[in-house]
């Protein structure tokens, strides 16, 4: 699972769960630390993003950002805002522009560049072959 951890930059995946403690690795130095439970833990599968018809999960819209960039880097996330703005037209042009914010989409194209460099970007559904040849 890839998470996202209120208070800290970057996203993280997770190595172990404890009763009150769990333990990430921090995709952008490989520094593992620890996430106590007061702090706000996001997993990147359960974040979706507003559009004009009905929100679009985080997963979608980083395959959409994959085909739009043609699988290389997103443009950078501490560009100006028109350039925020046109590069969400170019992944997602219905997005909702009011209430989906530049933080939003430089939290976006932060997390796409990151994923995009350690080549995690295949978000494809597991087939049920693959499913029950696991089991």
């Amino acid at each position: 699972k890839i998470l996202s951890v209120s208070g800290k930059p970057g996203i993280f995946m997770l190595i172990t769960g404890g009763r009150s403690t769990i333990i990430v690795e921090s995709l952008i130095d490989g520094k593992r630390l620890p996430v106590h439970p007061t702090q706000k833990v996001s997993a990147l599968s359960d974040i979706t993003m507003f559009t004009y018809e009905e929100d679009v999960p985080l997963r979608e819209i980083f395959l959409k950002a994959k085909e739009a960039f043609a699988g290389g880097p997103a443009p950078d996330p501490k560009s100006e805002s028109k350039v925020l703005r046109d590069a969400m037209k170019k992944i997602l042009p219905d997005y909702d522009a009011e209430r989906v914010y530049d933080s939003d989409i430089r939290k976006l194209l932060t997390w796409y560049n990151i994923l995009q460099a350690k080549d995690m970007l295949d978000f494809s559904e597991p087939t049920v072959a693959a499913e029950e040849g696991e089991a």
